[in-house]
């Protein structure tokens, strides 16, 4: 039976309604549930430089799922037919790509994510079956694909990157584009100006070809600050970020001099 959920978050990506999601790197599926069940709109989790292998993405799906509020996604290691695949059977709703340089390598996700006609994805949806079910038009429809724009070719070419057919979007991974624009450093303020035209382009180029454009973020505060310059969807931060984040602020009250 195809999942409403799945349905309605690919029908409001593609409308280019925002949403708001959270990114997981960690190997625990019970705190994994819990983020799900918060309210965000999605999980992202991170099988490219997240500490979690391919039992981790499988086991945090099934807990994302568990809460029926949330969608799972995940960014997979590389642009093949296998790490796309594994992802997609695994019961992922959406696919994040990384480094994607062109238009051919956009095309090349959407053929890995989509069952024939509309690309080459071979047919075994295992666990993604309980939510799709046996037909491959329905997991085409329910399936989200999306370009990772990080690298200077990617951002040369992000026009045609966003025109790309099947391509649902484009995902900004700020650390890699800050570099790609000349920064020393994820963050580096000297390149300030070049980094916010990036983020105006990507943008632009995704508005005016029509798909969602995507970007991940440090914290609440910056997420809304990117929705309101026109972006899609933003995701926070990390749960190893907040867990560190967290157990500082705790020790520091508990060792506070009055």
């Amino acid at each position: 039976m195809t999942s409403d959920l799945a349905l309605e978050f690919a029908r409001k990506i593609r409308a280019r309604e925002q949403a708001v999601g959270y990114w997981a790197v960690l190997d625990a599926a019970v705190a994994t549930e819990r983020i799900g069940r918060l309210g965000y709109d999605y999980v992202a989790l991170d099988a490219q430089h997240g500490l979690l292998g391919y039992s981790g993405i499988l086991n945090g799906l099934i807990a994302i799922d568990a809460g029926h509020t949330a969608v799972g996604m995940v960014r997979v290691e590389d642009n093949n037919l296998t790490a796309i695949g594994k992802a997609l059977d695994a019961g992922a709703v959406g696919i994040i790509v990384p480094l994607v340089n062109t238009a051919e390598d956009a095309a090349a996700a959407v053929a890995a994510a989509k069952y024939p006609p509309m690309g080459g994805r071979s047919y075994g949806p295992m666990r993604s079956a309980l939510r799709i079910g046996p037909v491959p038009a329905d997991a085409n429809a329910a399936t989200l694909v999306f370009a990772m724009i990080e690298t200077p070719d990617g951002l040369k070419n992000v026009k045609e990157i966003c025109a790309t057919p099947g391509l649902d979007g484009v995902y900004v991974g700020p650390s890699d584009l800050a570099i790609a624009v000349g920064g020393a450093f994820p963050g580096d303020p000297a390149i300030e100006s070049e980094f916010n035209a990036a983020l105006e382009a990507v943008a632009e180029a995704a508005a005016s070809a029509g798909v969602a454009a995507g970007i991940h973020t440090a914290s609440g505060d910056i997420a809304a600050q990117r929705l309101r310059q026109g972006y899609t969807f933003t995701t926070v931060a990390s749960d190893l970020t907040h867990l560190e984040l967290a157990a500082k602020a705790h020790l520091a009250a508990a060792t506070a001099k009055d």
